[in-house]
């Protein structure tokens, strides 16, 4: 079999491309005279998706591994192969000429060993078109993000709700309501930082925590579900667009309601085809008139 062609090339660089200088350059530093525009982050999975996003300005586009919940109907993240990773994150590289590409690790491809971790990372890069890696966890992930920072990956933290540890956590809850558990993640979020990620998402912590997490910070914060005051914001796209099959989390907004117009034009289109009103003559393609007219002159047999 022939090697994938190498896609790590980020189109237009230079040419109001976002990169992880530029997200770096939007943290909000305490004290700062000047406020800097947040960072806007949202999950995409597909190539048409990612360029109706990425021609809307988003700054980042995560290819989460939530894509095994809202698009591959698996109950958690845990189920999603790399390979399946590595699909969507090439689907969306097409799609993507402005925005910043950031790949899930998804669960497994970075357990085993440092090294086995590193090659993953390396394959979301060179042969997916990625252009920073997300890994879950604090303080236990220092060295791993420090060995890809070496190998020229940037690293997106992820503390707080992490889903790949749902079943250690005991659920999806909200993370750092107790002293310790808040102590906790203060030592992971600045574990992160040391470790050299250029950025840290904070998922389902209480607000006061994001905002004291993102103070001390030097690197940006991107919230979900951790309050107004972190450096920049991330949805998953099917909560946003109201395509989210069950309970959504209280902090995902729905700016659309896609799931009733999916279901009304699938239903409508149904009834046409019934009651033969679809296609109509206007959307049927014709012989030219001298064929039509031979067409109809033959006897039928």
């Amino acid at each position: 079999m022939a090697p994938e062609a190498n896609v790590s090339v980020a189109p237009n660089a230079g040419n109001g491309k976002v990169t992880v200088p530029d997200i770096l350059s939007r943290k909000s530093l305490a004290g700062s005279p000047e406020a800097k525009p947040k960072i806007t982050c949202l999950t995409a999975y597909d190539y048409p998706t990612a360029r109706l996003l990425d021609e809307a300005g988003v700054d980042i586009l995560l290819v989460g591994d939530s894509l095994g919940m809202v698009v591959l109907g698996y109950d958690s993240t845990l189920p999603v192969t790399f390979d399946e990773m590595l699909h969507h994150v090439r689907a969306v590289r097409r799609g993507t000429k402005r925005a910043l590409l950031v790949a899930d690790m998804p669960y497994g491809s970075f357990h085993i060993s440092i090294d086995e971790s590193v090659r993953n990372a390396v394959r979301l890069v060179k042969e997916g078109g990625a252009e920073a890696v997300k890994i879950e966890g604090g303080e236990r992930r220092l060295e791993l993000i420090s060995r890809l920072v070496e190998a020229e990956i940037p690293v997106m933290g992820h503390i707080g709700l992490t889903p790949q540890s749902f079943n250690a956590l005991g659920g999806f809850h909200v993370q750092g309501r107790t002293t310790q558990a808040a102590e906790q993640l203060d030592r992971d979020a600045r574990a992160v930082e040391a470790a050299g990620a250029f950025s840290v998402v904070l998922e389902s912590v209480p607000r006061e925590l994001g905002a004291r997490i993102t103070e001390k910070l030097h690197i940006p914060t991107i919230g979900i579900g951790a309050g107004p005051d972190c450096d920049g914001q991330v949805l998953v796209l099917h909560d946003l667009l109201g395509l989210t099959l069950g309970r959504t989390p209280k902090f995902a907004r729905k700016y659309a309601n896609l799931a009733s117009e999916i279901s009304r034009a699938a239903s409508e289109f149904c009834n046409d085809v019934h009651s033969g009103q679809f296609p109509s003559d206007a959307e049927s393609y014709h012989l030219p008139a001298e064929q039509r007219g031979q067409l109809l002159a033959r006897p039928r047999t």
